[in-house]
């Protein structure tokens, strides 16, 4: 008989590969007596970082396998405000929520706790890269000798506890401690400077390497390799970036930065109407309400909400809306730094949100609230976090077409694109075959409408729509506006929604009599997850959604006034 050998497969990061685990079991004996035993499920890799000069500084990038891949997430914070009502169930449903919306990674954020077993186990069956802070954050600690033997202990168990999973990506020894030092009003005493040093530089690297060796130690996040060197530095690095949302800056303000790695970067929404129910009565449905403002951490956070909203849409005309266009607010402004980001790949190699997931429902950085409702943001990032993705920059009457490849294997397909009016008739229109090598990005295509767009009124009644065609599918779209969508001349786009029902699932068709923005389905008094929601379509075009069938509602950007 002749034998074939079987070879064990390595681990991949979602979309990269499969996930193969392989149980490993040990046990400690006295001649027949078994002392102790463990098994554990593991996953053959090599994982790390690298950190490489280069023209721009000095990189920052996950290799999984020898492959330097682009690292694409959120930040988790613990899922409910009282732990006992956390379970596997839970746990495993959000984190399949990250796969679907292509997530490769998660940072599990160092103010909340380390999270249960299964949730590693969860990361390694579906392929998530975590990024695990010790729980260390905000804050000043005072190094004596009952502490150190205190946090000693507590990193070991920890570490003892994880270091065998596929999916853990870095050991991190903090959140914003040494950006605080560097940029925070506090008292800063030079034992406590010290204190830090010795706690993050020296002690815990120690205790992380002597307790697992073979995964990479990072001081905090962010830095650019600690000793208080200018942590949020753009060149070198993982950075948290804030002036979109806290320093109102605009959402074009992202593409002034090619941060190597962005670890946190984020923009608050409300939740839906079904939500806010769970927690107020009819006369509380106003977003400076007593209770709107107790569900609500971040001081001035509603205040800002409106202040991004007269920036980029008309006010809306009820308190439902107003939750709608929030949600609206936050995905296109993530889109805006995720996108450029992912443009500037092999510069930029990470893009990790702020924030995935609430404790309680509230109004937050969330792009899935705390029932486990997708929010208009998790729609987005399903397409900003394809592997073959198609964005367009605009400057002006001038766009870039750009395809990003993080594939293992060269794509070759067409960019079509055209130039409507507001009743999507057709102004130019063209299209380009495209190859794009593995692990790459690049310019596909350079339009200039400036001799067609030659009057305000033209540019606010005029749009670019674009899309990628693989293999006679569309693999990624959207639409481009020349001004500000509350200065765009929609008209009712009169949609027609129809449903069929297909084995085991709801078809809706969506049709458009106009250009419609945003359009968002949902189920009265249910929930329900769409295969695509809160997307453009131009009249006459037929998007089909796996759904529910019954109490379907349809808006658009053009209902919010």
């Amino acid at each position: 008989m002749r034998l074939h050998p079987v070879f064990p497969q390595l681990w991949w990061p979602n979309g990269y590969g499969k996930q193969p685990l392989y149980k490993v079991e040990a046990a400690l004996k006295k001649n027949e007596t078994i002392l102790d035993e463990k098994n554990y499920n593991i996953g053959l890799r090599t994982l790390t970082v690298r950190k490489e000069k280069d023209q721009w500084g000095e990189s920052f990038e996950f290799n999984v396998n020898g492959i330097s891949i682009f690292a694409m997430g959120a930040d988790y914070i613990p899922e409910d405000n009282l732990l006992a009502r956390c379970n596997p169930e839970r746990t495993e449903k959000l984190i399949k929520d990250c796969v679907e919306a292509h997530f490769n990674c998660i940072r599990v954020w160092g103010g909340g706790i380390y999270p249960e077993d299964y949730f590693f186990d969860f990361c390694d069956k579906y392929g998530l890269i975590v990024w695990q802070d010790l729980m260390f954050a905000c804050a000043v600690y005072e190094m004596n000798d009952e502490f150190a033997e205190n946090i000693k202990k507590e990193a070991e168990d920890n570490i003892r506890r994880i270091r065998h999973h596929a999916c853990l990506g870095l050991w991190c020894g903090n959140n914003e401690m040494e950006w605080g030092w560097v940029a925070w009003d506090f008292p800063k005493t030079a034992k406590l400077r010290t204190d830090y040093i010795k706690q993050f530089e020296i002690f815990l690297p120690q205790v992380a390497k002597e307790t697992d060796p073979n995964t990479f130690y990072w001081p905090a996040s962010p830095s650019s390799g600690g000793g208080f060197e200018d942590p949020n530095n753009e060149n070198m690095g993982d950075v948290h970036y804030w002036d979109v949302w806290h320093g109102l800056k605009p959402f074009t303000d992202y593409r002034n930065y090619y941060f190597r790695f962005a670890s946190e970067f984020g923009f608050q929404s409300f939740p839906c109407l079904k939500t806010v129910e769970s927690f107020t009565l009819p006369e509380d449905r106003n977003i400076f309400s007593y209770v709107m403002e107790k569900h609500q951490k971040n001081g001035a956070a509603n205040g800002k909400i409106l202040y991004y909203l007269s920036e980029n849409f008309k006010y809306p005309k009820d308190f439902d809306l107003l939750l709608y266009t929030s949600q609206i607010l936050q995905a296109e402004a993530i889109k805006y730094g995720v996108e450029h980001w992912r443009r500037n790949r092999g510069r930029c190699m990470g893009a990790i949100y702020w924030q995935l997931n609430d404790c309680w429902p509230v109004a937050s950085w969330s792009s899935i609230d705390s029932f486990g409702r997708w929010k208009a943001l998790h729609y987005f990032a399903k397409k900003f976090f394809a592997p073959v993705l198609l964005s367009a920059c605009e400057e002006g009457t001038q766009v870039g077409l750009y395809v990003t490849n993080d594939t293992l294997a060269q794509v070759k397909g067409k960019i079509i694109w055209s130039l409507r009016n507001n009743r999507s008739e057709i102004i130019r229109e063209g299209s380009k075959e495209i190859a794009v090598d593995a692990l790459n990005a690049a310019i596909c295509e350079q339009l200039d409408f400036s001799d067609v767009l030659t009057s305000k009124e033209l540019l606010r009644s005029t749009y670019l729509e674009y899309s990628l065609i693989i293999d006679n599918n569309c693999i990624s779209a959207g639409t481009v506006l020349f001004t500000k969508a509350k200065h765009f001349e929609f008209i009712d786009p009169e949609i027609i929604v129809d449903v069929g029902e297909q084995a085991d699932r709801f078809i809706i068709t969506v049709q458009s009599k106009t250009f419609a923005k945003y359009v968002e389905l949902d189920i009265k008094d249910a929930d329900c997850k769409f295969s695509d929601n809160y997307f453009d379509i131009s009249a006459g075009t037929n998007i089909t959604l796996d759904e529910l069938k019954e109490k379907l509602t349809v808006r658009s950007i053009f209902n919010i006034a």
